[in-house]
């Protein structure tokens, strides 16, 4: 859905470079919606077939356990299996949550996971949240020409540098979604002529407001899937305010056979590749003679939005926090991708940021990159930033131009001498 809306973007973009594209350009939800789900679908018979293959018995049943060693699953018609294991994994993840405090969220609202199976476009929509799904979810929502709106109750993109979020939504803003902050949801209702009214109160007045959209979307975080697990039989330990399953660095739980990765786990970031490492890594150490731990540090991540965020390391933030302002060196540049020149885009938000340690060799501590292909940018230097790369080292690193990335080893310019850090050549 991503990839759909930067496609509407780039036929705009089409006829500056001699493309004779009529307009308007209209844009089939339904044939899109049914790519989205066929794809889906046929990653799940995939790796059904995948288990088959490699002798996996795989059984459609719910879980919970009876007790340290024993698991109980029950099928749809009720149907009881008992099994017992010597290690046991739990990797149930996580589902959206609604806010349960707002009248009409649950009875008229959706998530996250029913937008990719809405058979109709959503029409006008209401995004509530500001983690990167519910950036993403607005992004490509209006990247396809609906009209969207997000309300945040605080920061966007918590957990991430700030500054970088700001020209996220800054960017977001400039090409038509509209942000409600510091607002929170108070009821939702649903008019004579079908459609929703929300209503809200904004913080800063006490003041209530209200709108009129035809989807609402709930994007305000993830619950994990543990209450319906009976962990308390099985002795396993949970965060109480997360419902988190709590492990230490071999993923092992309270009770030393049984793990937990993923999602379900206490503070380990809710990253699908996190996840499959910690489980293949869990594998080895249990099967094949292997010690290897799985490295929380410095794991990459790109947040999907119509102007892309990809990260890896530290926040600004944090590396002052652990380091000391005095101790933090910050490279930074604003730059104009190529493909903006010819059509004449706006590139105000193009950013990257090193973080580095200010003493020499100067360690890179963490890259922030907002730009086209912030994902494959990132994915390449995470490799050296993870390996201790130095300030150094990444300027000693020959670009490939006319790229993006070859902004990365051109950063020469520090917050700290105030000089500006727009790129103007070479």
């Amino acid at each position: 859905m991503h990839q759909a809306a930067l496609l509407g973007g780039l036929i705009q973009d089409a006829s500056h470079y001699g493309w004779e594209v009529a307009h308007p350009i209209p844009h089939n939800w339904q044939k899109m919606a049914e790519a989205v789900q066929n794809h889906v679908k046929s990653l799940n018979w995939g790796h059904r077939v995948q288990l088959h293959d490699r002798k996996v018995k795989y059984f459609n049943i719910k879980a919970s356990f009876v007790n340290e060693h024993t698991v109980r699953g029950l099928t749809k018609a009720g149907k009881e299996t008992l099994l017992s294991a010597e290690h046991i994994v739990i990797a149930t993840g996580g589902r959206p949550k609604y806010p349960v405090h707002v009248d009409g969220a649950l009875e008229y609202g959706i998530t996250s996971d029913d937008i990719f199976w809405l058979k109709e476009s959503p029409g006008k929509t209401l995004v509530v949240g500001a983690s990167y799904v519910a950036l993403e979810c607005a992004g490509f929502l209006s990247g396809v020409g609906l009209d969207t709106t997000v309300m945040m109750r605080s920061i966007p993109l918590r957990g991430f540098d700030q500054q970088m979020a700001s020209l996220v939504t800054e960017h977001m803003a400039s090409h038509g979604i509209e942000f409600l902050q510091g607002c929170t949801p108070l009821r939702v209702g649903r008019l004579l002529d079908g459609r929703l009214q929300v209503t809200w109160q904004e913080h800063a007045s006490g003041k209530e407001d209200s709108g009129t959209f035809d989807t609402v979307l709930w994007a305000i975080g993830r619950v994990p899937e543990t209450r319906g697990l009976n962990l308390e039989k099985a002795g396993v330990r949970i965060n109480p305010d997360s419902q988190k399953i709590v492990v230490n660095a071999k993923e092992a739980t309270s009770i030393p056979h049984i793990y937990a990765i993923g999602d379900v786990v206490e503070g380990r970031p809710e990253l699908t590749p996190t996840a499959i490492m910690a489980g293949k890594l869990l594998a080895r150490r249990l099967f094949g003679g292997s010690s290897a731990l799985m490295e929380y540090d410095s794991v990459p991540t790109t947040v999907f939005t119509p102007l892309e965020y990809g990260c890896v390391g530290l926040s600004e933030e944090e590396a002052i926090t652990r380091h000391g302002q005095e101790h933090v060196e910050v490279y930074h540049s604003h730059y104009k991708p190529l493909e903006f020149t010819v059509p004449a885009r706006e590139a105000a938000q193009c950013y990257i940021k090193m973080v580095c340690l200010r003493e020499p060799p100067q360690l890179v501590l963490g890259l922030h990159f907002l730009g086209p292909n912030a994902g494959e940018v990132t994915q390449g230097f995470a490799l050296g930033i993870k390996c201790g790369a130095s300030y150094e080292q990444i300027r000693r690193t020959v670009g490939i131009h006319p790229t993006c990335a070859e902004e990365v080893p051109r950063l020469h310019i520090s917050k700290r001498s105030g000089l500006d850090p727009t790129v103007t050549g070479c």
